[in-house]
């Protein structure tokens, strides 16, 4: 058990008190005392749990007044902790004048409920945190949008709770309101129909989304997607190699909104490079269903870049966890095996033994392992390198003649394949040029017409 004080500053958003600042929380991770910490079929320490939601409260600057493990023998249906650990936590929300309770599990609305009542403050479950950040990370219209669509989900469930004391905190981000219980039916009516309409205008978005990548698939480049838990380092490698500003902190949830730059290999060939959102251990369904159209991109992807912090003490369940999100997104064993490349970010903070460790097991490794710290730029030419050799092997290779006349043939060939063989006549240019299929077809094609 622990105390834990940080003032993160300023924040915006629901969770907010008077003053503009966060509001003093109690943290709170519940683990069975036999089966422990469980992700992705991996035990996790419960110290490990607390550390990664008090990650999440500090990215929305809560003001943490108190965070502990604490041990359930049975959950309770109607208030999950038994009567002892709900009066304890009780007084120490009253003692500190704490304003909201974040419990590292998945409530019921009725356990949320209750648990309101007895501590007479919020309280949001794991999945409440996580669509409170995605509400202050959004920045897009698209991203706004699929964030209000999980926020209304994730609120049509809870119409069952009564504020009574609360309802003087009522605002900010939809669901930390909370109706009276008159209320219910109307609230679920314009819930509904608000969430028809936000999800008739996100397929409009991904029929533009498609649009998009229906103009790509003319040039086309192949498509490399960054995925990986949150605060692993996408966005640091992707910085590091396209040279651009995308936010990077050491922050849960940093990055939301997708972004795409287009990059050149070592061979020449260019490609697209995708950062996107990270990924969590129980991620609300709500969010995999409403970014699912952000997540298209990664189903659209020639490879699968999947950045795991190696220096963490939990980087064998996050991979887990991520493979599991891959899962449901539709991508099978097959696939990843044959599309993934893993790159073991963050080696600058492992210590010389056990990097050496670690190199040995990734040459061992199935699947194509790259260790690289994308801080000091250590390993990302050969990240690079990796991703060229991986497209080379997945292409077609043809032989073309040409007369020294056509030039225009001769362009296009440079520009949308990798030319490497060339012997020169004066009749004749003979050329092996490694294409993609979708290229090896329209070149089929322009020669027939």
């Amino acid at each position: 058990m622990s105390d834990n004080s940080a003032n993160g500053g300023e924040a915006t958003g629901s969770i907010v008190d008077a003053t503009g600042g966060g509001e003093r929380c109690l943290v709170v991770h519940p683990y069975h005392k036999s089966t422990r910490s469980v992700g992705g079929g991996f035990a996790r320490s419960p110290q490990a749990r607390l550390e990664e939601i008090l990650g999440l409260a500090s990215a929305i600057n809560l003001d943490i007044a108190h965070s502990e493990t604490t041990s359930i023998s049975a959950l309770k249906p109607n208030t999950y902790f038994g009567k002892g650990t709900l009066e304890r936590l009780g007084a120490v929300i009253k003692g500190r004048d704490i304003t909201v309770a974040l419990i590292d599990t998945q409530l019921s609305p009725i356990q949320q409920r209750n648990i309101e009542r007895e501590w007479e403050c919020k309280v949001l479950d794991r999945t409440g945190i996580i669509l409170e950040i995605f509400g202050e990370r959004a920045r897009t219209k698209e991203g706004k949008m699929q964030v209000d669509l999980a926020h209304l989900t994730y609120q049509r469930s809870r119409l069952v709770r009564s504020w009574t004391h609360l309802e003087r905190q009522r605002g900010g981000a939809g669901f930390m309101g909370g109706p009276g219980e008159t209320q219910i039916e109307t609230d679920r009516r314009l819930i509904d129909q608000q969430i028809t309409k936000l999800k008739k205008l996100l397929k409009d978005v991904k029929r533009t989304r498609e649009l998009h990548r229906s103009s790509r698939r003319k040039v086309p480049y192949p498509i490399v997607a960054l995925v990986g838990y949150t605060n692993a380092g996408k966005s640091t490698i992707f910085n590091k190699i396209t040279k651009s500003n995308v936010l990077v902190k050491d922050q849960l949830f940093a990055t939301l909104d997708p972004t795409m730059r287009q990059i050149k290999l070592p061979s020449g060939r260019e490609a697209i490079l995708s950062d996107t959102v990270g990924f969590i251990s129980d991620l609300p369904h709500e969010l995999v269903e409403s970014f699912h159209a952000t997540l298209e991109e990664v189903l659209e992807a020639n490879i699968i870049i999947h950045v795991r912090d190696i220096s963490h003490p939990d980087n064998v369940a996050q991979k887990a966890d991520v493979i599991g999100v891959l899962h449901e997104l539709g991508l099978d064993d097959e696939f990843l095996e044959t599309s993934m490349i893993e790159v073991l970010n963050k080696t600058d903070m492992v210590e010389k033994e056990d990097l050496e460790i670690i190199a040995k097991q990734a040459e061992r490794s199935p699947m194509p392992v790259v260790l690289v710290s994308a801080v000091t730029g250590h390993g990302v030419k050969g990240f690079l390198e990796q991703i060229d050799n991986h497209l080379s092997q997945t292409m077609d290779v043809i032989e073309v003649d040409l007369s020294p006349a056509d030039g225009k043939t001769l362009s296009w060939l440079y520009s949308h394949g990798e030319v490497i063989d060339r012997h020169e006549s004066d009749e004749n240019i003979s050329l092996k040029v490694r294409m993609s299929e979708e290229n090896v077809m329209r070149f089929n094609q322009m020669r027939a017409g």
